[in-house]
């Protein structure tokens, strides 16, 4: 029965760890969800399908339009008739049905190549609409890796604040211990047990923290996260990046300022759409009509019982615009301005971009400077902590000292920490822009 008890126990502690458990949530898995989940990024895809539908249908530029048309009518109609010969003349009422169908055709042959302006302004949206998808796809991974990696940071903080309560914990212990002995006074206990408390808050400050930054990456990735779950505990550095190769990427692999690159073709293209409108448009016209009437109660005797039509009639024709109110003249002025807005955008975007990657390399290189200098430090710092505890245990050094080392420790943390994050920042913002995050 007790070996029964013991398995039983064993089996419910198995099954209490396995509940508890906290699934391990890669930074590649939390991309791989984002990219198909992420809100922004669906309605970003959606709007590249909306103009790639109407890049699959711009062909129908270039094709003529038929239409069918077909109508029935009946018609009671009170009719009189007077001639020279009076004996002849006639009134009533006359009834008939009629019956006409056709099939129009239109094809426009010339419109000054607006046609072909048409169709390439439509095929340059339908590229400009990947290129925002990708920008978007592109912006939203550096969302995420931010969003995960300020996760890890605020991880490694709270491990820092843990470690430095052990020792408060220990601080603690030793003044009371002195104090029971008659060698230590209560202030320094009191204090000793302030401190601890405030590492105490912080640590619940800062879980707090990290299920805030928990929840803003679930919401990134369209809430596909479990409930619980975990990241990494370090930040990777990639410590290769070359400024020179950066700026070289920007005008090829850079998407918004391919985008906005799009944008100057577009204008281009709508200017000359509105240039074409000031030549000659010709159209091909034909036409099968077919007309059936039935004169089902007549009065005029020399009109027909039934009469039929039908037949092809074809030909051209030619539309001179000449003026209408100067609007075309508007709407070129119109798309002239926008050109020239579109294209100081441009400029101004590729100025911007390269000022960013200036910026964010300053960054970076300064971080990796500070990074290694950082890490020496907190060796250092950890050794003064060791060694001033050590003196306090044994009476050589005050609590003062012990706290100064502390203080200096948890200084070193911080900037450790934040050097090691402000790293990965740089990074980020010069992967994001040359475009290399989604390769």
């Amino acid at each position: 029965m007790k070996r029964k008890f013991c398995v039983l126990s064993v089996f419910l502690l198995f099954v209490f760890a396995c509940s508890n458990a906290q699934e391990l949530i890669t930074l590649d898995q939390a991309i791989t969800i984002a990219l198909e989940r992420n809100y922004d990024v669906r309605v970003a895809k959606g709007t590249a399908d909306l103009r790639a539908t109407d890049n699959t249908y711009a062909v129908g530029a270039f094709l003529p339009q038929v239409n069918g048309v077909a109508s029935t009518a009946w018609s009671d109609t009170d009719q009189e008739f007077k001639f020279a010969d009076e004996n002849r003349n006639t009134s009533g009422n006359a009834e008939s049905n009629n019956i006409a169908a056709s099939i129009q055709l239109v094809w426009t042959l010339f419109d000054g190549t607006r046609m072909f302006s048409t169709r390439e302004r439509i095929k340059q949206l339908a590229t400009q609409g990947d290129l925002q998808m990708k920008d978007q796809m592109v912006n939203t991974i550096s969302s995420v890796i931010i969003n995960y990696f300020d996760i890890v940071r605020q991880k490694q903080q709270l491990r820092a604040i843990q470690e430095q309560m052990s020792v408060n914990e220990e601080r603690v212990k030793l003044a009371d211990r002195k104090l029971q002995v008659g060698t230590g006074a209560k202030p320094e206990l009191l204090q000793a047990k302030v401190d601890l408390n405030a590492q105490k808050t912080s640590v619940l400050q800062q879980e707090a923290l990290i299920q805030q930054l928990k929840d803003q990456l679930n919401a990134l990735v369209g809430m596909q996260l479990p409930t619980i779950f975990e990241v990494a505990d370090t930040i990777v550095i990639n410590t290769d990046l070359i400024k020179d190769e950066v700026l070289t990427n920007i005008n090829t692999s850079n998407f918004a300022l391919l985008a906005a690159q799009r944008n100057v073709s577009i204008a281009q293209l709508s200017l000359q759409e509105r240039r074409a409108e000031r030549l000659p448009f010709l159209n091909f016209n034909a036409a099968y009509n077919f007309t059936h009437n039935d004169n089902t109660k007549l009065i005029n005797p020399f009109s027909s019982v039934q009469s039929e039509f039908k037949g092809f009639n074809y030909g051209f024709s030619v539309n001179v615009p000449i003026l209408n109110a100067f609007n075309i003249n508007r709407q070129t002025r119109l798309a002239t301005i926008n050109l020239q807005q579109q294209s100081i955008l441009y400029e101004q975007a590729k100025a911007n971009t390269n000022v960013a990657v200036n910026i964010a390399y300053v960054s970076y290189e300064n971080a990796m400077k500070i990074l290694v200098v950082e890490e020496e430090n907190i060796l250092l710092a950890k050794e003064n902590v060791s060694i001033a505890l050590e003196s306090f245990k044994r009476g050589i050094s005050t609590f003062i000292e012990l706290r100064t080392a502390q203080q200096s420790l948890e200084t070193a943390y911080n900037r450790l920490i934040t050097a090691r994050y402000n790293a990965k920042l740089a990074e980020t913002e010069l992967l994001r822009l040359s475009g290399a995050l989604l390769r």
